[in-house]
């Protein structure tokens, strides 16, 4: 395996560990970053640009990250509350007076950010043309009656999260939210990372797809491999909240079309290398070239729980702080204090203050599988063992 890149001395065993993920884990294309205490430690990439191509992974490729773009979407809320610009505990409705609506008076902003807001699935999916409009689905989260009492039950919100969180940016600070993160986080920090890709960068883009792993492969999570019953029939049932939140946007899009690409959908399509994801999470813990995101009442905010126990969404025992996965058995994490985001099919971005770890595992192999990759969950270990 021709593996490119650098790892400082300590770290071989992610490089030994990511050699693995290729020889044995099915993986195609990929790239893994690391920071440590500010300091970048891993810088890996190898295989195909292209999950169904020959040409290789540049030190540039970039590709969609699905659900790992939610850890640097709920970075936008968090940052503009530490400037005083929105109150954690306001309604919604106080900044998007149309959401106020059908049973949702009293959702507060904490709720979209620790998805307890109730409103996971639509009544009507949207196409993917509505769905990128802009308009459609910040228009139908705010008509739509909640599941559940917004604050007294969480699940999921695989898709809605989009315009939940887009639009409350957009109403407090005029911005989309993929403008405020490129002029605010990703212009700042030098990264490569976009909720709407510029089309001076499409160049770099690589074709993502599913692929099927080994059939003796390490499980790595709890939502990897033989699921329980009650998970398989949740995702097989059409009326099930679970897929009905999955598929908020019916048909499903064509993740590799470049118009999809443009679009800004901060649930599901984050372009992203590795090192970005690895060094915005290494932001929000600490400094990085003379640059922190995150004050430390603002860290404790995204790490501190908000919703834990049984996800109505994904059928499983989950944890959230704001806008972040927990570490717990559905998402394993480095350690107890780290928090971060999984992508749906691989990726991952996660930091742990305690250590001054920041990882971000970018993949163009999809496999099944919702918040515990073995790939991912391969190279974390590697990482514990290095400390």
């Amino acid at each position: 395996m021709d593996v490119r890149g650098t790892v400082a001395a300590g770290f071989e065993p992610v490089r030994d560990a990511f050699i693995r993920n290729f020889e044995h884990r099915g993986e195609r294309g990929a790239a893994v970053a690391v920071y440590r205490d500010g300091r970048k430690v891993v810088d890996l990439w190898a295989g195909t640009r292209d999950v169904d191509g020959v040409e290789p992974w540049a030190v540039d490729t970039v590709q969609i990250v699905r659900s790992a773009g939610k850890g640097i979407a709920a970075a936008v809320p968090l940052l503009l509350h530490q400037r005083g610009q929105v109150d954690l505990d306001a309604p919604v409705g106080t900044y998007w007076p149309e959401f106020k609506t059908a049973g949702k008076e009293r959702a507060l902003v904490r709720h979209i950010l620790s998805h307890r807001a109730g409103v996971p699935a639509l009544d009507r999916p949207l196409t993917p043309q509505e769905a990128a409009d802009g308009i459609s689905g910040p228009g139908a989260v705010a008509a739509q009656r909640p599941q559940w009492e917004p604050g007294t039950a969480h699940g999921y919100h695989a898709q809605t999260y989009s315009w939940l969180v887009g639009e409350l940016v957009r109403r407090v600070t005029g911005r989309t939210v993929g403008r405020w993160v490129a002029e605010e986080i990703a212009r700042p920090l030098g990264l490569d990372f976009w909720f709407g890709l510029p089309a001076e960068e499409a160049h770099r883009m690589g074709r993502i797809g599913p692929v099927e792993p080994p059939a003796l492969q390490d499980n790595g999570g709890a939502l990897r491999l033989r699921p329980k019953r009650s998970v398989t029939e949740a995702y097989r049932d059409p009326q099930s909240l679970t897929r009905r939140a999955f598929g908020a946007i019916d048909p499903l899009p064509d993740e590799n079309d470049p118009a999809y690409r443009v679009a800004e959908l901060p649930a599901s399509n984050g372009i992203a290398t590795a090192r970005a994801l690895a060094r915005c999470y290494a932001a929000m813990i600490g400094p990085v070239d003379g640059h922190r995101l995150f004050a430390p009442a603002t860290l404790t905010l995204a790490r501190t729980e908000e919703s834990a126990g049984p996800d109505r969404v994904l059928v499983v025992n989950t944890r959230f702080g704001l806008g972040y996965m927990l570490h717990g058995p559905a998402a394993p994490l480095l350690a107890p204090g780290s928090f971060g985001h999984p992508g749906r099919g691989g990726s991952l971005g996660f930091a742990d203050p305690e250590s001054g770890i920041a990882l971000g595992y970018v993949t163009n192999g999809l496999q099944k599988g919702v918040t515990a990759d073995p790939r991912a969950q391969a190279l974390v270990r590697a990482v514990r063992s290095a400390l």
